[in-house]
């Protein structure tokens, strides 16, 4: 896991190689200082040497400053590497998040990414700040502290290993009591931005139904859910500062205490040769020693709260996309033509929602799909740019099965409008070159009239410069579903896919559409998948799918003779609108 994390650190492995060293300099600094104040009383103040105290008092000064320098040094670099092993991190979780098919985004909710990309990052930015700076100073100042203490009396430095066991084992019981709750703190943090953000996309549906209460009562619970683990976390989490007080105040009760007595001996006794400087100095090197491994067990206590979070990282770092370019892979697509040869698919490990497909579809051909609700028809169309992969059977685009192609190629040359249409924030233009970053103003005009959506784009103030907002919410749903078409022609594709995208606009735009269609792309393959019989019954074929079967294939007027399934939609809609 730690060398997987590691190697986001990428370019700034330079402040977080110096970090340590600059550490490491402080902390020289600071170790020397109560040896020269030691000297200062020993040798100055006590023999009222002015010219000795007047050096070493400048001495201390200087050595006091060159700790500042350093220590301000190493938070400036451990910052930059914290916050850009942070940046990095992020950044690779986000392209290997847009490798994911869809059966790998189908793993992990929006809200755990969400998580993920935000809160478990910082906690592990958090952590890594702490290991490169707290992780490498507490240590050394633990060390070069005990040695200079030992060298001043080794007998009253035993003290501090009593202390070492007790701080050892305490941490070890907190550690074991926080880890598990602070993973179940973070699932309640996936729940919580899941339903904060179900909340925000559907508040118009909780006002129209005056649910707020219902959804407050949501919130309150998984609100409360992260309060109780947060709270069963941070009560084993307390106990170690009063753990670590308790040692400190000990240790500085038992040095003043032995260290009184062994001066007022070495009056009676010179030969003992213990001073109120070096008393002084173990004090010092006590709150040093003892303060170190304080910081180490915050070093701990934060480790213990960013593994969780760094495990969830790695998991989604680790996630590889099961669909994948074979070894040599096509990168031209010689035409539109479809063929299903004995497809059966399935999402995951629930039942095949498509079996036994077997479909023949011409390059040019304009295709309909019609069917009751639950009859698989988007998870047919899916398979065609490769969003999913068969699990029997094969389909080919261009006389080849898409397996064989070049998966950007393929996506590429097949357009798809899906059912939940998405408009991103920014122009009309900005939102129409999706489907060409290159394209020009007046191909972005072109492809909105046959979209239908030129008139009302030139109605806006600003025209094609006009600001969408996010998800589209300024437009109505039947102008985001002629900007979303409009988009997919840009592509220019061989095969365009509307999947149920005019539900939304009245039966004349529809129609213009669609007359739109035959005439400008008379070579692209057009698949219009609807639930209205106009809007497709001038297809050159209509496909009815009923339980994940193709139920009949044949032209508007050989199913209304020879088919019951659409016969009785197209009764139902003909009479449903006389009586309109």
């Amino acid at each position: 896991m730690i060398k997987k994390l590691m190697r986001s650190i990428r370019e700034y492995k330079l402040p977080t190689i110096l970090t340590p060293i600059l550490v490491s300099l402080e902390v020289a600094m600071e170790v020397i200082i109560p040896l020269l104040l030691s000297m200062l009383i020993d040798y100055g103040i006590n023999k009222g040497n002015m010219t000795y105290i007047l050096q070493m008092g400048l001495l201390l000064v200087a050595c006091a400053l060159l700790s500042l320098f350093f220590g301000a040094m190493a938070g400036k670099t451990a910052a930059n590497a914290s916050a850009g092993f942070a940046k990095n991190l992020r950044h690779d979780m986000f392209y290997n998040l847009q490798e994911f098919s869809f059966v790998n985004i189908d793993r992990f909710s929006n809200s755990s990414i969400i998580t993920r990309l935000t809160t478990d990052v910082t906690n592990v930015q958090n952590s890594y700040q702490m290991i490169i700076r707290m992780a490498v100073r507490s240590p050394i100042m633990l060390v070069f502290s005990l040695i200079m203490a030992f060298n001043i009396n080794h007998m009253m430095s035993l003290i501090f290993l009593g202390a070492l066991p007790v701080l050892f084992i305490g941490l070890l019981i907190i550690m074991k009591i926080a880890r598990p709750a602070f993973e179940r703190v973070f699932k309640a943090y996936d729940r919580m931005n899941n339903v904060v953000g179900e909340n925000l996309r559907g508040i118009r549906v909780v006002k129209a139904y005056v649910r707020e209460e219902r959804e407050s009562e949501k919130f309150r619970g998984v609100s409360n859910d992260i309060y109780n683990n947060f709270t069963r976390a941070q009560n084993a989490l307390v106990t170690n500062m009063p753990l670590m007080m308790l040692c400190v105040y000990s240790c500085m009760l038992l040095i003043s205490w032995f260290g009184a007595v062994l001066i007022i001996d070495s009056g009676n006794d010179p030969a003992i040769g213990f001073t109120t400087g070096q008393l002084m100095s173990l004090i010092s090197y006590a709150m040093q020693i003892l303060m170190s491994l304080m910081m180490l067990s915050m070093v701990f206590v934060m480790i213990t709260m960013s593994r969780a979070s760094a495990e969830r990282v790695v998991e989604l770092l680790d996630e590889k996309s099961d669909l994948q370019n074979c070894d040599s892979p096509v990168y031209e697509i010689a035409d539109g033509s479809i063929r299903f040869e004995n497809v059966t698919f399935a999402y995951g490990n629930s039942k095949p929602c498509l079996k036994d497909i077997n479909l023949d579809i011409k390059s040019g051909e304009t295709v309909g799909i019609i069917g009751s609700t639950g009859s698989s028809k988007s998870s047919l169309v899916q398979l065609i740019p490769r969003l999913y992969d068969v699990q029997g059977g094969r389909v080919l685009v261009g006389g080849l099965d898409v397996k064989q192609y070049d998966i950007e190629t393929l996506r590429n040359n097949v357009a798809m409008v899906l059912q939940k249409n998405v408009l991103f924030s920014g122009t009309v233009n900005d939102n129409i070159r999706w489907g060409d970053e290159h394209a020009t103003q007046e191909e972005i005009v072109r492809v909105c009239r046959l979209a239908q959506a030129d008139e009302f784009i030139n109605q806006f103030p600003d025209k094609y410069e006009t600001m969408i907002e996010q998800g589209g919410a300024n437009v109505s749903g039947g102008q985001k579903q002629r900007l979303c078409i409009a988009r997919a022609l840009l592509k220019k594709p061989k095969i365009l896919i509307l999947d149920d995208s005019t539900s939304a606009v009245d039966t004349k735009t529809d129609a213009l559409i669609q007359q739109a269609f035959a005439k400008e792309l008379p070579d692209t393959t057009k698949i219009i998948i609807a639930q209205r019989i106009s809007s497709v019954e001038h297809a050159d074929k209509i496909i009815v799918m009923e339980d994940g079967k193709v139920n009949a294939v044949g032209n508007h007027s050989w199913l209304i003779e020879n088919n019951d399934i659409y016969n009785e939609i197209y009764t139902s809609q003909v009479k449903g609108g006389e009586d309109e």
